[in-house]
């Protein structure tokens, strides 16, 4: 009989329900996968099954993340009696087929298993290994299957773990010697294909828990098993005070909540987790879950299930590692390394395990020397703590940084994201075309950042493009190329019609480069004086902000719900709408990139975005319509144009393109074409 490959929505459930069964058959291999995720990938159009006479004999599931171009396999699985007949081959080239603007696809897959001649025979590549985080810490391959996009691009994505803390139940689902009920929900924590995407760790009070058990062996067991996770040791006077604020706020709130035992040691977990500096604990334990929203509330600590980390993990990872909220309102402060300095630096080398103080004040000292001018930058917290150090220099069109280095720090993601944003911006102001890291010992949270951010690895150094063009995919090309006449990176090739999803992968690893004739769309938002200040400083503050401090990576913007054409990713010109005062709005302001658009309820948008800062629920609430809910538009890499394009000038240039316009177009958001997004950039970027 004949195969058929069908595309599985929400509400087939038959479907679902039969590729959940075949999973379960062969869990050996796949790793566990709970249902609700089969329905949720489901949901995201990552479910495919290939059905024989109404029965399910092979299926894929994957992921889409929204802040990476390519595709994460999870599951690739075809029945016993249906392999060697080319139906995996179908699967994979359906997804091929229908995600074709993706840049590739990833899977993970134990080495042991001895499938690595059926990943060739599909057309992957391996790519790297990594080891697996159950006990036994089996290696996983990587593989990668290209989709013919500039492969230039494919490395463009976050190492960055996101880092958990579990409490007992969910550590004994993982290493308990019982089987444990629903033990399986915890278990699909460590299924391969989240291998390198989350990290577990544990606080004190599971440690004293696995101490407490009555019986031997289990005890022993379960004692040996913690040194496989990550410890974590949070300051004990801050853990007390940060108990006993949660315990006001369970005495505060309304519900019925009995303070005995069990409530202190759900309440301890969560300081800890807190005081430790993380954001996620993960629990299915009743009594804590309904803590959840205290939690978030007193300490900033999200109770979710293991579940929700399983479905959401790239989500909750980007709010750990970027939280520019948190800089707003501090007193970090930026100045220069004055000569003599540099003896203070110590928090900056220790980190590396590589280099002694000798030898990384020597490096600093000999900054001072030599041809080039170089700026050393130390970034203090409130309380005049170093948090980050870099030095850079202008070498012709190289903008060099011998020096990037984040000290440990709960903000020390975000920080090092910050900077590498900072310096490809002070490269673009000063004429720069490549930058150039060449720190031999770059902190771990830089190099991640660095990696998120365009910037490859050549030789010993992290280089990336800064291609100032706004035009055609083969003006960009060729900007590119005249860039890498010495060989930083390879060349690609760029061609018209490039699918949203590469273009935008492209722009923010050659930043500021525009791509006109690609089908990653523009809107022009209208934004209120009040949030375009909070924003972008524009207009500008009385105090005005410091610029290494702004929120110049990613933020959100609050609308109500109506739909407009919107798409993701795309472009965002920012039109600033009539003010209080003549002269204060009425302009086109900056461009953004547009990530992510969600339309929900005010409070869940809030729980989701609050880490971006600016706005409060109260006023996410304001944005919300009749229908009661609220439109979140997600974006980074502001750029603030040197030249406001008024609204005026914004006319002249639709009539000089032979556009039909209309001010009217101006009240809500609107899509506009590539010709006016570009005559707009170039007209806000103008020097004469």
């Amino acid at each position: 009989m004949t195969v058929e490959i069908l595309w599985v929505s929400a509400n087939q459930d038959e479907l679902i329900s039969g590729a959940v069964a075949l999973g379960d058959r062969h869990t050996k291999t796949l790793g566990l996968m709970t249902p609700p995720a089969y329905r949720r990938m489901a949901e995201d159009g990552g479910l495919l099954v290939a059905v024989e006479a109404k029965e399910v004999v092979g299926y894929a599931l994957f992921g889409l993340p929204k802040r990476s171009a390519h595709i994460r396999l999870a599951h690739l699985c075809v029945s016993v009696n249906h392999r060697g007949k080319g139906t995996a081959r179908r699967l994979v080239e359906a997804i091929s087929e229908r995600y074709s603007q993706r840049l590739g696809i990833k899977a993970k897959c134990r080495r042991d298993y001895g499938l690595s001649d059926m990943w060739r025979s599909l057309g992957f590549l391996p790519r790297g290994e990594v080891r697996g985080r159950s006990q036994a810490g089996h290696i996983l391959d990587g593989w990668w299957l290209d989709l013919g996009h500039p492969d230039l691009f494919a490395e463009v994505e976050s190492d960055a773990l996101l880092t958990v803390t579990v409490d007992h139940g969910v550590f004994s689902d993982l290493r308990g010697l019982a089987e444990g009920e629903n033990a399986e929900e915890s278990r699909a924590l460590e299924a391969g294909w989240m291998t390198d995407l989350v990290e577990l760790a544990c606080t004190p009070q599971l440690v004293h828990q696995v101490r407490d058990i009555a019986e031997t062996a289990e005890r022993q067991h379960q004692r040996s098993a913690l040194h496989g996770l990550r410890q974590l040791t949070p300051e004990p006077v801050a853990v007390t005070e940060r108990c006993g604020e949660l315990l006001q706020a369970v005495n505060r709130s309304p519900g019925d909540l009995t303070v005995d035992t069990d409530l202190l040691r759900c309440i301890r977990y969560i300081a800890e987790t807190s005081c430790a500096g993380l954001q996620v604990l993960v629990t299915r334990d009743p009594l804590l879950t309904r803590l959840a929203h205290l939690a978030w509330d007193a300490a900033r600590v999200r109770v979710v299930s293991p579940a929700t980390v399983t479905l959401h993990v790239d989500e909750l990872r980007q709010a750990q590692v970027y939280r520019p909220a948190d800089l707003m309102g501090t007193e970090f402060r930026s100045g220069e390394v004055a000569p003599g300095g540099e003896g203070e630096m110590v928090a900056f080398f220790e980190q590396s395990g590589h280099e002694d103080s000798l030898a990384f004040g020597e490096r600093l000292r000999s900054l001072n020397r030599g041809t080039l001018a170089w700026h050393r930058e130390l970034l203090r917290d409130g309380d005049g703590h170093p948090v980050a150090l870099y030095a850079w220099g202008l070498d012709g069109r190289s903008l060099v940084v011998p020096v990037l280095r984040t000290a440990g720090h709960r903000l020390e993601e975000t920080l090092a994201r910050q900077l590498l944003f900072l310096l490809k911006r002070l490269g673009r102001e000063c004429g720069a075309e490549i930058i150039r890291i060449n720190d031999p010992y770059p902190s771990e949270a830089a190099r991640a950042a660095a990696a998120d951010d365009g910037f490859l690895e050549r030789g010993d150094d992290l280089v990336a493009l800064l291609v100032n063009v706004c035009g055609t995919a083969a003006e960009v090309e060729a900007a590119a190329g005249e860039l890498v006449r010495e060989p930083v990176t390879e060349r690609a090739v760029l061609g018209t019609g490039m699918p949203a999803e590469v273009a935008s992968v492209v722009e923010r690893a050659w930043w500021p480069a525009k791509i006109i004739d690609s089908e990653l769309p523009t809107f022009l938002v209208p934004i209120k004086p009040r949030w375009s200040t909070e924003l972008f400083n524009m207009p500008a503050m009385l105090i005005p902000r410091s610029d290494i401090l702004g929120i110049s990576r990613e933020h959100v913007y609050y609308r109500s719900s109506g739909r407009r054409g919107e798409s993701v990713p795309a472009r965002v010109l920012w039109y600033v709408s009539e003010g209080k005062s003549p002269g204060e709005g009425r302009m086109v302001v900056g461009a953004s990139r547009l990530d992510e658009v969600l339309i929900d309820a005010p409070d869940a948008l809030f729980s989701k975005f609050e880490h971006l800062g600016v706005y409060g629920r109260a006023e996410v609430q304001e944005a919300a319509d009749a229908s009661g809910r609220a439109m979140a538009l997600r974006f980074s890499d502001t750029e603030i144009f040197p030249k406001p394009v008024t609204l005026r000038r914004l006319t002249s240039l639709t009539e000089e393109l032979g556009l039909r316009w209309s001010s009217s177009s101006l009240i809500s958001l609107s899509r506009i074409g590539s010709e006016l997004f570009q005559a707009i950039y170039q007209e806000g970027h103008r020097t004469t």
